[in-house]
C-alpha cells in the first residue's frame, strides 16, 4: 500500500475532522503508531489529532485505556470487545469525539487457527459513545510491514466512512 495513498485518506480525515470541529485519538495495538503516523504527516493535523496510545501489552490496555481484565482473559487481544474498549477507552482518556482502535496480529508469528496471521480487529468511536468495528483478514504471506500497513488503511477507511 503506498505512503500517498495513506497520506491522502488522511488529508481527507482531517477536512472532515475540521469540518464538524471534532478531534480524534487513536489507540494501537498490532499497527504499533501507524496510524498515528500516518495523521500527523499531515499539515495542520494538530488542529484536530490529540494524540495516541500504542498499547502493545495487555497491562497497557487495561491500565492506559480502561479495557476491563475480565474482557481481555475471555476473548483475547485480537476481539471486537477489546477493539472497542480500546476505542472508547481513547475517547474518554485522550478527551476526543472520535478514537480509532487496532488490535491484531501482523505476523510472521503468533497466529493461532482462530486468530491467524492476518486477522486485524478495528474500531471507531464517536461522540455518541457508540462504537462500529470490523474484522479483515490480509493475506498471511505478506510481509508483516505491509500488514500493518494494509490494517491502517483500512480503518482509516472504517473512520472516514463514520465522519461522512
Amino acid at each position: 500500500m503506498e505512503e500517498n495513498l495513506h497520506l491522502s485518506l488522511a488529508t481527507e480525515i482531517g477536512r472532515l475532522l475540521m469540518g464538524r470541529h471534532a478531534t480524534l485519538a487513536t489507540a494501537e495495538s498490532c499497527t504499533g503508531g501507524y496510524i498515528a503516523h500516518c495523521i500527523t504527516g499531515v499539515a495542520g493535523s494538530s488542529a484536530y489529532f490529540l494524540g495516541g496510545v500504542v498499547s502493545y501489552a495487555n497491562s497497557v490496555k487495561v491500565g492506559m485505556l480502561d479495557v476491563a481484565a475480565d474482557v481481555l482473559a475471555r476473548e483475547g487481544a485480537v476481539s471486537q470487545a477489546v477493539v472497542e474498549a480500546m476505542a472508547l477507552g481513547a475517547c474518554r482518556r485522550l478527551g476526543s469525539d472520535y478514537a480509532v482502535a487496532t488490535s491484531g496480529v501482523a505476523g510472521p508469528g503468533g497466529g493461532s487457527v482462530e486468530k491467524p496471521v492476518g486477522m486485524v480487529w478495528m474500531a471507531v468511536a464517536g461522540p455518541d459513545g457508540l462504537c462500529v468495528s470490523r474484522c479483515c483478514r490480509f493475506d498471511s504471506a505478506h510481509a508483516r510491514a505491509d500488514i500493518i500497513r494494509e490494517a491502517a488503511y483500512e480503518a482509516l477507511s472504517l473512520l472516514k466512512s463514520q465522519l461522512v
